[in-house]
This record gives C-alpha cells, sequence and structure tokens, in this order.
C-alpha cells in the first residue's frame, strides 16, 4: 500500500516536536544572550538531528505500544497501526531510516567538535530505542529528562560553542517539567488501559489523584523557577515573557482536575496541548532572552 508523504510524517507524531526542538533554541539563545560565541548553522543542524531521534523513537514506541496491546481500537493516540493503514514492517523500516540519517548526521557534528558529542549522541539514541521497555517499568520520565533536557541542551552547547556549558542547565527544570507532563498526562489518562496491556507506568504506581497534582506542578511550576532566576540574578527579567503563556498551562490545570475516571474524554488531548504550551512557553524564553539582548 503506497502512502501519502503527509501520512508518513503524520506517522512520526510531528506535533510532539516541541518537546525536542525547544531545549535545542533555548540552548542556543542562552547562550547567545550571555555572550557565548554560538555557531548558528550548527545549532540548526542540532535542531534537524534531535527531530530525527525524537520522530524514530516515536514509530519505534508506537510499534512496541502495538503489539504489547497497549494501543488498541478503545484508546487514545496514533491509530495507523491499530486502524491497519501501515503495518509494523513499514513502521520499521521508517524508524530505521530515520535513526540511521540522525546517526549519520551525528557523526559528521562528532567529526567536527569531538568523542564527547558522540557519546552524548549514542546515550541518547540508546535510551531512545530502550524507551519502550522502560516506559512500561515506570522510568519514562527519567528517559523523557534525559532524552529532552539533560542530554541535548548539553549537547547543543557542545556543538555551537565548542565546549559544554552546565549554565544552560539553569532552563533543564523548566523545559524539562514541560516536556514530562506531556508524557505524564498521557499516562494519566491511560491507566485503566495500561493497566489492561499489563505494563507499570508511574502514574498506575502512584495513583490517579496523585498523578493529576503532579502535572499541575509539572507545568506550573517552571513559571516559579523563572521568577526565581530572575531574582537572584541569574536570568534576565525579560525571561518572565513567558508568563505571557501562563493561563494556557492554567488551562491545561483546570482541564485535569475536572477528569472524571469514567471519562477519558476530558484528557483525551490534553498532550498534545501540553506540547502546544511547551512551544509557546519555550519560544517566549526565546523572545524574552532575544529582548535581554537589544534592550
Amino acid at each position: 500500500m503506497k502512502h501519502s508523504l503527509k501520512r508518513w510524517v503524520v506517522a512520526t507524531r510531528p506535533w510532539s516536536f516541541p518537546a525536542s526542538v525547544m531545549p535545542v533554541l533555548t540552548t542556543v539563545f542562552w547562550l547567545w544572550s550571555h555572550n557565548e560565541p554560538v555557531c548558528w548553522l550548527f545549532g540548526l543542524l542540532a535542531v534537524v538531528n534531535i527531530v530525527l531521534v525524537h520522530a524514530a523513537g516515536n514509530v519505534w514506541s508506537d510499534i512496541s505500544d502495538y503489539r504489547q496491546g497497549v494501543d488498541a481500537q478503545d484508546t487514545f493516540g496514533v491509530r495507523l497501526l491499530v486502524d491497519g493503514e501501515f503495518t509494523v514492517s513499514e513502521f520499521r523500516h521508517l524508524s530505521i531510516v530515520l535513526n540511521v540519517l540522525a546517526v549519520l548526521m551525528g557523526l559528521c557534528m562528532a567529526w567536527v567538535t569531538g568523542p564527547l558529542l558522540l557519546l552524548i549522541g549514542v546515550i541518547g539514541i540508546l535510551l531512545s530505542l530502550c524507551y519502550p521497555f522502560l516506559k512500561y517499568h515506570a522510568l519514562g520520565d527519567v528517559v523523557i529528562i534525559l532524552c529532552y533536557a539533560l542530554l541535548p541542551m548539553l549537547g547543543t552547547s557542545l556543538i555551537v560553542s565548542g565546549a559544554l556549558h552546565w549554565s544552560v542547565l539553569w532552563l533543564a527544570v523548566p523545559v524539562g517539567l514541560i516536556t514530562v507532563a506531556i508524557l505524564h498526562v498521557n499516562n494519566v489518562r491511560d491507566i485503566v488501559t495500561d493497566k489492561r496491556a499489563g505494563i507499570k507506568t508511574f502514574p498506575m504506581l502512584t495513583g490517579r489523584n496523585f498523578g493529576i497534582s503532579l502535572y499541575a506542578f509539572e507545568v506550573l511550576f517552571p513559571f516559579a523557577w523563572l521568577l526565581g532566576l530572575a531574582v537572584c540574578g541569574i536570568a534576565s527579567w525579560w525571561l518572565l515573557v513567558a508568563y505571557l503563556s501562563l493561563p494556557i498551562a492554567l488551562g491545561n490545570v483546570r482541564c485535569i482536575f475536572s477528569y472524571k475516571k469514567l471519562n477519558n474524554d476530558m484528557c483525551a488531548r490534553l498532550d498534545e496541548k501540553t506540547a502546544q504550551l511547551q512551544l509557546i512557553f519555550s519560544l517566549l524564553m526565546i523572545i524574552g532572552m532575544t529582548l535581554s539582548v537589544f534592550l
């Protein structure tokens, strides 16, 4: 069966890409706004590379979820395998192609930057491949923090400036928490069906009520963190431009607190809305960092 380019793109879950792109972009602008030398071309390459890794990981995870029974006719999320539009073989080939492209690009950047970047990249890809197994054993949140906050931010600082800049990790807290919230709210929504599939996620261990409260913390604490950075003189007050996204975060929190145990429809698309929050929150931070340079 032939598929259009659009359907192949849909298979990679592009709505989730802010989770990988924003850590890279915020790192580049953080360094630039702090007068560090930045190679913008390498920054662009880093964005493309992490999107390839992310897309490959999404496809690989969907294969595992389909085989494990996590994705079924009565569950939410990507339904391309469940509905028979794509075959497992097609998804596998797509994941392999994306991973090969990511590895080749990573090797080129490591050749220019050095072996430390290669190490970071290898760890990232291995975690991506192991993600389904780790997610099924309540460790998915840990993988997300590593793959979509700590590793890409440190790796990006190395790529664009030629050196590790640990200061970028100040932004790993707000960016990482909102990214984890994307997975977390998905797992809160799917507690019943995940239990049926025989897997264990973090919300299953802590309970739905705690999971709901934790999601609220994950999307609201980043705003308090930014205020703390400004008060302590670590970051410019312009970073608080990100507060313009606070109404979106509050809307998401109201949504999840309205969640009913027997009505998953309330949170059916809250993972996508959280990814949108990540996109807007991070873009506003970038605008704030840019303003701090010129004003």
